[in-house]
């Protein structure tokens, strides 16, 4: 081997080690300016509420818990396939207060879920 030929294997070396080292150096600087951004937008936001802001429970007690069954309103019987678009409220569901104060169960007999393996109701 000549010199000029281990002058340029020893250059390729060295570029070797720079590259990698260089990309390093890229990300860290990367991740040190989004730390520093982050930092910055962060201490433009508001602080935490203060006690005497937080809400607060209503002079006439806390708002009562309302028991209803509600059951949904039913899909539109025609002849064409529907699209959520051509639904009432737009593929939404809406639903409304059932008739019967008394809650649905399920079938005796029955599981109560689709696919569980047990012998379901018999209807």
């Amino acid at each position: 081997m000549t010199t000029a030929s281990l002058n340029l294997a020893a250059a390729r070396d060295l570029l070797v080690g720079i590259g990698p080292f260089a990309a390093g150096l890229i990300v860290v600087a990367l991740l040190i300016g989004a730390f520093w951004m982050g930092a910055r937008i962060r201490r433009r936001e508001p602080g935490p509420p203060r006690p005497e802001e937080q809400p607060r429970v209503p002079d006439e007690g806390p708002v009562g818990e309302v028991l209803e069954n509600r059951e949904p309103d039913e899909v539109p019987r025609s002849g064409d396939r529907l699209t959520p678009h051509r639904l009432p409220a737009h593929g939404n569901i809406r639903s409304r207060t059932s008739p019967t104060r008394q809650r649905p169960r399920w079938d005796e007999g029955s599981s109560g879920s689709f696919g569980s393996g047990g012998p379901g109701g018999g209807r």
